[in-house]
């Protein structure tokens, strides 16, 4: 049987440090990169406060800095970051409090492309940042 987001989401999985031996996307050969894992980036996406907007790439380098790491690999957290978004309204379709989940909305640009592909829609995405004040 196929998981849920939200069993995706609070999976055991570890983060790993890995040194790259080319570059990658916007980090150099030789860098140690921190491949995270979705409680780290649920955890994090919790801790933005209401009415702030954290682009992920500000997270990625937030994360890197306190895992030791130079740089936080793009592609995972992308999915991570998707994974989070989708348990987070998995849980609102269940009946869950909007204040009960996971704030993704603070850190998905309605016009990116992963809000295209998210269940909830770019307009709920663009309404619960309106509430919140946040202008991109």
């Amino acid at each position: 049987m196929k998981k849920s987001w939200i069993e995706k989401r609070d999976c055991e999985k570890s983060f790993k440090i890995k040194t790259i031996d080319k570059k990658f996307a916007d980090i150099p050969k030789g860098s140690k990169m921190l491949i995270a894992s979705p409680p780290i980036i649920d955890e994090y996406v919790k801790s933005i406060f209401y009415g702030e907007f954290v682009e992920p790439v500000k997270m990625r380098d937030d994360l890197a800095k306190e895992y030791q790491a130079d740089k936080t690999c793009p592609v995972t957290t992308g999915i991570f970051l998707r994974i989070i978004s989708e348990a987070s309204y998995e849980e609102y379709d269940t009946g869950i409090h909007i204040d009960a989940i996971t704030p993704f909305w603070r850190m998905v640009n309605p016009n990116s492309k992963l809000a295209g592909k998210l269940a909830c829609g770019i307009d709920f995405i663009a309404e619960r940042q309106m509430q919140e004040n946040i202008v991109l």
